[in-house]
């Protein structure tokens, strides 16, 4: 555990520090695009982040070579070498398109490029777990068809859920530990040594992800681009290959006496093909809504538009971070439930807490929608978003009352006034500025000018 917390710390390290030189280098390479309309951002952001996260995968592969237990993984397996290779060619053909842009039939078939090159290293599925039958052993043309396709699809799922600060690095960051916790469980609590590749791959994904993380939150200061985008989506589709594939069944079943126990017992190495798929989960049913929205509105499927789940969090009253939150939870509930599952499978008590923290979640997703009176006592104790609704009208009547009949205004209200404006929206913007505008902005224009009232005096 010692050596994969090294290797964590080395490639967080590394990122962490290249981060900053790399934002310098895109600004003067140019790679700032322009805003576009479904952008959440405000200002031009450099991206190419993901050169600094190849170098935290690159420092800590080279680390972990040098230590003494990871070392085997090196000596034992060709996988590194295949996961180093592929990377190397999906980070380079992202860097292109972050600077100049890269066609979406062009990408997709450097994808599936990386992805032949690491199965013909051995980096790929040789058989499937299924329940109730035992392991299934897949021909060279399944096993390339269905590698090529997880890592495409791993690949683009992280790309699209790239679309809020800290948002993919985040999400792939609780997946990267949900994957630590089984691998590390396959290889120590089984003794099964296929799986130390996998449990590597996920560390210093995890590394990675750490040490980009603090550029990235919100507001941003760089993005990751599709160099970073689809270079930790590749390595979580190679972790998930790696202990789906090449764990062998047999050792299970030596330990177990049977090949049905051996199979259920290896409910934890088939869950592996599946988390990726829990990750693609949100951003897959936002794409197919975003397709039949388009289609249905006449608009061509690929048009972009402010109609994905980011900005539907945006619009209902969250706030950015509190949006990047909210599927930080989803998240990890997911993959810390299917990991807990595939551990203790007959557990009642797991189902009800993720029945139990799903409620929760949907009472925290639901929450912009009520706004409760909050008495005046209570309120330094809750957000400003919860305190100006009744009194917030009332002295907005109060000023163009005054406005209207020329009295003057008293000072000390329209301070105060103002400073619960500007600590609402600061807290809130989308949902001040739409719910509160006509009381708190618009209204605002109607005071008498400060120098009349001055000249009044």
């Amino acid at each position: 555990m010692r050596e994969y917390l090294l290797t964590l710390c080395v490639a967080a390290a590394v990122t962490y520090l290249l981060t900053g030189p790399v934002r310098k280098f895109a600004i003067a390479a140019g790679a700032m695009p322009e805003i576009r309309a479904r952008d959440v951002h405000r200002e031009p952001t450099p991206r190419l982040g993901g050169i600094a996260m190849f170098g935290g995968l690159c420092a800590g592969l080279l680390v972990a070579s040098r230590l003494d237990n990871l070392s085997d993984v090196f000596k034992l397996s060709n996988e590194p070498r295949a996961l180093l290779s592929g990377a190397g060619l999906i980070w380079l053909l992202g860097v292109l398109d972050d600077k100049w842009g890269v066609d979406a039939l062009i990408k997709l078939g450097g994808q599936m490029i990386a992805a032949g090159v690491m199965v013909m290293q051995g980096l790929t599925i040789l058989w499937l777990p299924v329940p109730g039958i035992g392991a299934v052993s897949l021909s060279p043309m399944q096993s390339t068809l269905l590698t090529v396709a997880l890592v495409v699809i791993t690949i683009n799922a992280v790309n699209f859920v790239d679309g809020l600060d800290g948002l993919a690095s985040g999400m792939v960051c609780i997946a990267a530990i949900a994957f630590f916790m089984y691998a590390y469980r396959m290889w120590f609590g089984y003794g099964m040594e296929n799986a130390a590749p996998a449990t590597l791959f996920s560390a210093v994904l995890i590394g990675m992800c750490l040490g980009f993380l603090p550029h990235n939150i919100h507001p941003a200061r760089i993005f990751m681009g599709d160099s970073g985008s689809m270079l930790i989506g590749l390595v979580m589709a190679a972790s998930a290959i790696s202990v789906t594939g090449q764990v062998d069944p047999a050792i299970i079943t030596n330990s177990t006496g049977s090949v049905r126990d051996a199979v259920h017992a290896m409910v934890p190495v088939y869950i592996p093909l599946l988390l990726p798929l829990t990750l693609i989960a949100i951003p897959m049913a936002d794409l197919v809504l975003a397709i039949v929205r388009r289609t249905w509105n006449g608009q061509s499927p690929f048009a972009a538009d402010r109609g994905h789940l980011h900005h539907r969090l945006l619009e209902i009253g969250h706030s950015h971070s509190r949006a990047v939150l909210i599927m930080y939870f989803w998240s990890a509930l997911i993959a810390f439930g299917t990991v807990a599952f595939s551990a203790r499978s007959s557990s009642l008590w797991i189902l009800l807490v993720v029945v139990a923290l799903s409620a929760v979640g949907l009472v925290v997703l639901l929450l912009p929608r009520f706004r409760p009176r909050v008495p005046a006592w209570a309120e330094s104790f809750v957000p400003p978003r919860y305190r100006h609704s009744a009194r917030r009208a009332a002295r907005a009547a109060a000023r163009e009352e005054g406005a209207g009949s020329g009295t003057e205004v008293d000072p000390r209200l329209e301070a105060e006034a103002e400073a619960a404006v500007q600590a609402a929206l600061k807290e809130n913007p989308a949902a001040v500025a739409g719910l509160h505008g006509a009381t708190a902005i618009g209204d605002r224009s109607r005071l008498p000018d400060r120098r009349q009232v001055s000249g009044a005096r």
